[in-house]
């Protein structure tokens, strides 16, 4: 224990100012436990030519002039006091040698207040006083903490008591202290005023579980049932932590989603959400709820928690993952490409989860990946077959979405083997069936009369087309016996192809041979034959050319064997080939 006895700055100030004037020295302000004692030192001086032979003096409660009949502390004249004071009031100083010094016992709140000091030297030397002590009754001692604890620096907590009874000395213990330090005990300390403490020191490094802890001290007097605890609740500053946070979200479009953020601090941090920079809620406050109402697909990504205060920060983050059916699929566009090239077909799309994607031609499956957003499709060396409308199918577990597209094959002609020629009644039918693309011109050649017929002369010539089959037709009227010679010529951009059309029938002389009648009954048969082969063909879904019936009157070309007639008036086709384009 440590014991200051340096003299107070008023004991100096009395010494040299002897011989002066009136005046007193005393604290201006004590404090006393209740129920315990308290000294408050006094001092007193007055002129030397006055030299009384006896020197009284009067101790005054909360008053310093007698006229107001304030309570009478002490009276060394009369030992006279107030009913408060009686028993509890007494003398410790020797006025003669101008000390003042009172003494008060078992104090009790009453006797808080301010107490004032009248010099009496006899006669009308008397003088009261106008410096006066306060004198506090306390029940708690005094716990010093500093104005700003922050977490992981040392800090000094202390614990005063007032040490002004003479006649107990108090003890000091801490409660609660433990885990944070070792008190040391600084022992008896004087004031400046005079007065003295008794203090206790405790050292120790806070965390910031350590913030709203209560440390209490302890003042007792040893061989009395008096005990004294006073508290005081840490304050530790620390930066914040993120204690709360979503983990990564899965949100399907179009629903509600809430972020929330939480962060232990001291003081509140300032919280904030944040998305790619930008600032979408802010707040003062221990937690912070981000409310998204029916989420797009936009809103998919990375969102970040930020806390902070004066004295750190932190932050984290959180993925949120939304869900959501295919885009409709984009293709490289409307794909033209030249017998034989390579085409690569591009389908892509966006989703989440990615989807299954599958390029599809006439219901068959040409393609397919498994959770990627792009499917490529390589067509080596394309033929006409593979001309026509495709499907890319984009799905998974939200939705189904789908983009047509059509692949235009161009190639040289090419002449079916439907191209004939064939009598019926007094007329020679010839049909010219050709696939091309882009669409031939057609030209009929009777090389015998030195005549052709292009398909643009309408007026002879009918033409249809269905798909990428072009089919042509031409009519003889029958002037002579022999059969006529005909030359069908196909012709595009990338070429031409010529064909002697066949005359249908068991041998091309025929028809000298059993006459008008009989090749009526011939070329019916044909044309029963051609429409089953059409109805056929159409269950099998191939291309094949239009038949046409014998009853109609198609145009009819004639020179000095046969003659040509106008166009038809009714020409009834029938499909016979079905060929998918779009």
């Amino acid at each position: 224990m440590i014991f200051l006895t340096a003299l107070p700055l008023f004991w100096i100030m009395i010494s040299a100012s002897r011989g002066g004037h009136w005046g007193a020295w005393m604290p201006s302000s004590i404090s006393a436990f209740e129920g315990t004692c308290v000294s408050i030192p006094c001092r007193f001086d007055f002129p030397d030519e006055l030299r009384p032979a006896v020197v009284h003096g009067v101790w005054y409660f909360n008053s310093p002039y007698p006229k107001n009949y304030p309570p009478v502390v002490f009276k060394s004249r009369t030992q006279v006091v107030h009913e408060s004071f009686q028993g509890r009031s007494r003398l410790l100083g020797d006025l003669g040698l101008r000390n003042c010094t009172l003494l008060l016992s078992n104090v009790s709140p009453e006797l808080g207040g301010k107490y004032y000091f009248r010099g009496d030297l006899g006669g009308y030397n008397q003088y009261t006083f106008s410096e006066h002590s306060v004198l506090d009754i306390i029940n708690t001692p005094n716990i010093v903490v500093p104005p700003e604890v922050v977490a992981g620096t040392e800090v000094e907590v202390s614990c005063m008591v007032p040490d002004n009874c003479p006649e107990l000395r108090p003890e000091l213990s801490w409660l609660g202290h433990e885990g944070l330090g070792e008190p040391a005990v600084l022992g008896r300390l004087r004031e400046d005023e005079g007065t003295w403490v008794q203090v206790s020191l405790l050292h120790f490094v806070p965390t910031r579980e350590a913030n709203g802890h209560r440390l209490g001290c302890q003042a007792s007097f040893p061989n009395t049932t008096l005990q004294f605890e006073g508290y005081a609740s840490l304050d530790v500053k620390y930066p914040p932590v993120i204690v709360e946070m979503n983990s990564s979200v899965e949100a399907i479009e179009g629903s509600h989603v809430s972020l929330l953020c939480g962060a232990d601090s001291n003081p509140p941090p300032l919280l904030t959400w944040m998305r790619d920079g930008t600032v979408l809620r802010e707040a003062v406050a221990e937690s912070l709820l981000l409310e998204l109402e029916e989420v797009t697909p936009a809103e998919d990504g990375v969102y970040a928690c930020l806390a902070e205060n004066a004295y750190g920060q932190d932050n984290r983050t959180v993925g949120l993952s939304v869900m959501y059916a295919p885009w409709k699929p984009t293709v490289n566009a409307t794909v033209v490409a030249v017998e034989g090239e390579t085409v690569s077909i591009l389908c892509s799309t966006q989703s989440n989860p990615d989807p299954i994607l599958t390029i599809f031609k006439e219901k068959q499956i040409l393609a397919t990946v498994i959770y990627e957003s792009e499917l490529q499709l390589e067509l080596p060396a394309v033929s006409p077959e593979d001309d026509g409308e495709y499907w890319c199918v984009a799905e998974n577990q939200y939705g189904q979405r789908a983009t047509a597209f059509n692949l235009s094959v161009e190639f040289a002609p090419v002449l079916l083997l439907e191209s004939h020629c064939a009598a019926a009644r007094d007329t020679v039918q010839c049909l010219c069936v050709v696939k091309s693309n882009p669409e031939p011109s057609v030209a009929f050649e009777l090389p015998s009369r030195n005549v052709t017929v292009n398909d643009s002369e309408r007026e002879f010539v009918y033409s249809e087309r269905s798909g990428l089959v072009l089919t042509s037709i031409l009519t003889l009227r029958a002037q002579a016996q022999a059969p006529p010679r005909v030359i069908c010529t196909a012709r595009n951009l990338y070429g031409a192809k010529s064909l002697e059309l066949p005359f249908q029938g068991a041998h091309r002389l025929m028809w000298a041979k059993i006459g008008p009648v009989g090749a009526v009954v011939a070329f019916a048969i044909l044309i029963a034959i051609i429409c089953y082969i059409t109805q056929t063909r159409r269950k099998k879904n191939v291309t094949e050319s239009p038949s046409f019936s014998a009853g109609d009157n198609p145009p009819v070309l004639f020179s000095s064997d046969f003659r040509i007639s106008g166009a038809p008036e009714k020409y009834e086709s029938k499909e016979v080939s079905t060929l998918d384009s779009h």
